[in-house]
């Protein structure tokens, strides 16, 4: 592409107005014709800063998810808390990833379907650029606490969860309507893949074809800025709305044909709390369907129902699994996440809430930074609101590998959840007794 006719196209007043108006809050990052990108972090303030990036080489131009009160101060940001300080809001980006279009048409049209189920209407729609598409929803339109805990907090926790929920949501729909456009036999073709692979329990799995990304729901993560060009189809991502979609064509991207259509993201239309049943929703679902036991799994190996009480058995210290006592010694990273599952274990291991609140306040003290007295106390509020679970199992993503706790010794190798650990201490222990 010639920079003049890059030149061209983000000149236009319609355009770099659009492009200006979403900057504010956000790092601003130009890439480069062979993929690298530009100096972070970085802003853009003024029109000839953008004008100036393609002088210089710039194609692209891509922005934090994130909304921040000094971008540039995130240079000196060497923790979670001061990032959590630094961070105004974030907005909902739902990234459809895979090489064909009209899988990610068919995908991006549920997906709209299943916000406006969830009441929220305000979302926002456009081509990647490239062969997926982004669906935004403003930061304005979450709640602005939740049970305490402000928002602004919680990414890319809730990002993740929403993501995880919706894929779950639209699952069967998906495969049923990717199957109304196209045999499998044709897909497997296209994927260089044998119908095998694109199966799960004799049904296509729609995720074989296509993801929506959560591993793009991370911190500081960047997308592609809307109306900026893709630096490899040379095509503009271009804001549509959802009934646009079934007859989009890329080809009207391009920057020769591409102008303005609608703003993206657009904050002023948004209502507060319109997001709220979303966020909600999708936390119990994750707590529920992922978090939860798999009492199966554990009434199979155990030949009885353990819930944590075996026979009113309540856990000593000296039978918690590694990764309870690793989190106990205090943390440096993660201790949100060590703080949830150290209620959920010891709840389960049938420690009181007055117990559960003076562990976890010992338990804060010996953490190299920390967590605020209010945020502990949110959090055991919130579980006496609930009912008792299981923590999360020992290969649950964002845990315990994650938060660096899991030092496995031999009894772990046959375990799938923390608490199954001291069931099976308890039954050694026992039978040495009995010995």
């Amino acid at each position: 592409m010639k920079t003049s006719d890059l030149l061209k196209y983000y000149n236009q007043d319609e355009i770099i107005n659009e492009i200006m108006r979403i900057c504010p809050n956000r790092e601003v990052v130009p890439r480069f014709a062979n993929g690298s990108f530009g100096v972070r972090p970085a802003v853009l303030l003024y029109k000839n800063d953008l004008l100036d990036s393609i002088r210089n080489g710039a194609i692209s131009f891509h922005i934090s998810e994130e909304l921040w009160r000094n971008p540039l101060s995130l240079n000196q940001v060497s923790s979670k808390i001061e990032m959590d300080e630094l961070r105004l809001g974030w907005d909902l980006i739902l990234d459809i990833d895979t090489k064909q279009l009209d899988y990610a048409k068919v995908c991006a049209d549920l997906l709209c379907k299943a916000l406006e189920y969830h009441n929220i209407h305000n979302y926002s729609l456009k081509y990647s650029g490239g062969t997926g598409f982004h669906i935004g929803i403003p930061f304005s339109a979450f709640p602005e606490e939740v049970d305490g805990v402000k928002t602004s907090t919680l990414f890319p926790i809730a990002s993740q969860r929403i993501a995880l929920y919706l894929r779950e949501m639209i699952k069967d729909k998906l495969a049923n309507n990717l199957l109304e456009i196209e045999q499998i036999e044709s897909m497997a073709k296209k994927l260089d893949k044998n119908v095998k692979d694109l199966m799960e329990n004799n049904n296509l799995n729609p995720y074989t074809l296509l993801e929506i990304d959560t591993i793009a729901l991370s911190p500081r993560h960047l997308f592609r800025m809307p109306y900026s060009i893709n630096e490899k189809s040379g095509r503009v991502s271009l804001p549509i709305l959802r009934k646009e979609l079934s007859d989009f064509n890329p080809e009207n991207a391009g920057i020769e044909k591409a102008g303005f259509t609608y703003k993206y993201l657009d904050s002023s239309l948004s209502k507060r709390n319109e997001a709220a049943e979303l966020l909600i929703q999708s936390f119990d679902w994750y707590n529920k369907k992922v978090l939860l036991p798999q009492q199966d799994d554990i009434n199979k190996k155990t030949g009885r129902k353990f819930t944590g009480n075996v026979e009113g058995y309540k856990v000593p210290p000296e039978q918690f699994p590694p990764c309870i006592k690793n989190i106990l010694l205090g943390m440096e990273d993660g201790k949100k996440r060590g703080l949830f599952v150290l209620i959920n274990y010891l709840r389960s291991a049938k420690y009181s809430f007055e117990e559960i609140d003076d562990i976890t306040k010992a338990w804060n003290l010996k953490n190299k930074e920390p967590l605020k007295d209010s945020y502990i106390k949110s959090q055991i509020t919130w579980a006496k609101k609930t009912n008792s679970y299981l923590p999360p199992n020992c290969n649950a993503s964002m845990y315990y590998t994650d938060i660096r706790v899991c030092k496995k010794d031999n009894i772990c190798e046959n375990i799938k959840n923390p608490l199954n650990y001291s069931y099976k201490k308890w039954l050694q222990e026992k039978n040495i007794k009995k010995k």
